[in-house]
């Protein structure tokens, strides 16, 4: 696993990971085992890292500015399970076993509302933009532990945003290294 330290999760949670608990999520349905895992991108505003605006607006508290996109989704509740930032921080905002509010109007193999049995895993990053060493790194690690953890996750049940919501979505986008992501997962 390229020298990665060994993540660990306890109750749902990523041990020794920032866990700031973001109230856009719900229970997921009865029944439903998790299943997939789905990769997002998201800057805020677009193309502008280094901020703490992803944040905020995963716990609802974007403050008014005179940033006009932000102003304008400021009323949306969305919130991924976790976000690596280009730094390779991760906060994690949603229990895994809980249904995080990340992917929308979606599908995967005819199967509707990816959020009921996926986790979401945004990137600090855009669709033109290539991504950092240290959050494929961190993104490894991570899904690594998923599939430890989660008998019904493997490395052929990890997506794009786009794969399940095509049209709607780009990210992560064509920048985005599968090839490289896969040959960091253990279960290749």
């Amino acid at each position: 696993m390229h020298n990665a330290i060994y993540m660990k999760i306890k109750n749902h949670l990523l041990e020794g990971v920032n866990f700031l608990s973001s109230p856009n999520y719900n229970d997921r349905p009865v029944d439903i085992k998790i299943s997939l895992i789905v990769i997002h991108s998201i800057s805020l505003p677009p193309t502008i890292f280094g901020n703490d605006y992803v944040e905020n607006f995963f716990l609802n508290n974007l403050p008014e500015t005179k940033i006009k996109y932000l102003n304008d989704i400021k009323d949306m509740r969305v919130s991924s399970h976790i976000y690596i930032k280009r730094s390779g921080d991760i906060i994690q905002f949603v229990p895994f076993n809980k249904r995080a509010w990340h992917a929308g109007k979606s599908s995967f193999e005819n199967k509707q509302d990816c959020n009921d049995y996926s986790i979401g895993i945004e990137l600090e990053g855009c669709e033109d933009i290539a991504f950092e060493n240290i959050q494929y790194i961190k993104l490894s690690e991570i899904v690594n532990c998923l599939i430890d953890n989660y008998e019904n996750l493997n490395v052929d049940r990890i997506v794009s945003h786009s794969d399940i919501a095509p049209g709607r979505k780009a990210d992560p986008g064509p920048l985005f290294d599968w090839k490289r992501l896969k040959t960091m997962i253990k279960y290749n």
